[in-house]
């Protein structure tokens, strides 16, 4: 584990209830740089996390960052990195067959390029949000299976290809098994069978070697059938030599389920890593019954901070997004019914339990001055 990483899962709990400054100074024996130095000016999420040598990102409404200068700062200033919630999906990006729409994606790269931040590329094959005329076609028999397997190549081909050099990390093949630990029940399981998981990585690294390939998934933060299922077939996809590079855990969290434990969440990170692999949690969000209370809100930071420490306590988890980082533009009420306040900053920008808490465990690593 690296020096400046939070050694010990005791420690990282000191974090839900005290501030960064306090924290920090209660660190001297942690491991981390010694105590002295200048005094760290920066004490935004991307100014601590750098101590961490951690990226802390989170996903970009392409609308809002064009038109709300203060959810557009607070990217700008809080974040090392970026993902784009949904102009990299299929449907976005070619929703008339032959015809490629990369405008807003790559107002996103250019914007994390002036910001000097990297950019997590999202999604290259999933089940969902595919453009109606590849869902239908294949519905109809319009598309068979050889077909098929010709577009998605092109489709992962070309995408990769147009965004060379500028994706640090690309969400390849995204929630490919269901709630049962199964592969899924999708177009691509149906007509292709399971070698287009394989398929998709390598038609991906050939078109960008640089850029570092993930599976990605919801519901494996901790072991269990379903992220049993990822470690099995990641081991047989490295066996036959496919670039696998890492596997992302989303962290879409809700209050009334309960989490699991930091050190859970690093043990089954851990365990990718054993194969070679880096990790990242890629989608964070924590949503909660409406309406809001003391309780729930605490209950919240609790569930951030077990993914961030999980990820501070393995070796190769080199990346945190959040799904959205205020309610304003929060996905959540539109998915589930009643529920909401997903975010580490209310709609009016105000920070949560939740956004101190993930700041104080972040600024665990930072050196003080005596």
């Amino acid at each position: 584990m690296k020096a400046t990483r939070i050694l010990a899962a005791g420690v990282l709990s000191v974090a839900m209830m005290a501030t960064v400054g306090a924290s920090a100074s209660a660190t001297s024996h942690s491991g981390r740089p010694p105590v002295g130095g200048p005094p760290v000016t920066d004490q935004s999420l991307r100014g601590l996390a750098k101590w961490n040598k951690l990226q802390v990102g989170t996903a970009v409404n392409m609308t809002a960052l064009a038109e709300d200068e203060t959810y557009r700062d607070r990217i700008a200033t809080e974040f090392s990195s970026v993902t784009a919630e949904n102009v990299m999906k299929w449907e976005t990006l070619e929703p008339v067959r032959g015809e490629r729409d990369y405008g807003p994606a790559d107002e996103l790269v250019d914007f994390a390029r002036r910001n000097k931040q990297v950019v997590r590329g999202h999604v290259l094959v999933w089940h969902n949000q595919n453009p109606a005329w590849l869902t239908e076609g294949v519905e109809s028999g319009e598309i068979d299976a050889t077909e098929l397997r010709q577009i998605l190549r092109e489709h992962v081909t070309e995408t990769v290809r147009h965004f060379k050099g500028r994706i640090h990390q690309w969400d390849v093949a995204n929630e490919i098994f269901d709630d049962n630990a199964e592969l899924r029940d999708s177009i691509w399981l149906r007509e292709l069978g399971p070698s287009y998981i394989a398929d998709a990585f390598r038609w991906a690294h050939r078109a960008d070697p640089t850029a570092k390939l993930f599976l990605n998934d919801y519901n494996v933060e901790g072991i269990s059938a379903k992220s049993t299922a990822y470690y099995d077939l990641v081991r047989e996809l490295r066996r036959q030599r496919v670039p696998v590079h890492g596997m992302g855990i989303q962290g879409h969290l809700g209050i009334q389920y309960g989490f699991w434990s930091a050190t859970a969440v690093a043990e089954n990170l851990r365990r990718f890593e054993a194969l070679g692999l880096e990790t990242a949690v890629t989608e964070a969000d924590v949503r909660m019954p409406m309406p809001t209370d003391v309780i729930k809100l605490q209950s919240q930071a609790q569930g951030y901070n077990t993914l961030l420490q999980g990820c501070l306590l393995a070796d190769r988890c080199n990346s945190f997004t959040f799904w959205g980082f205020t309610d304003k533009y929060s996905w959540v009420p539109d998915w589930f019914d009643g529920e909401g306040a997903a975010n580490i900053l209310d709609e009016e920008y105000q920070p949560k339990p939740a956004y101190d808490a993930v700041r104080a465990t972040l600024g665990l690593a930072v050196p003080t001055r005596r």
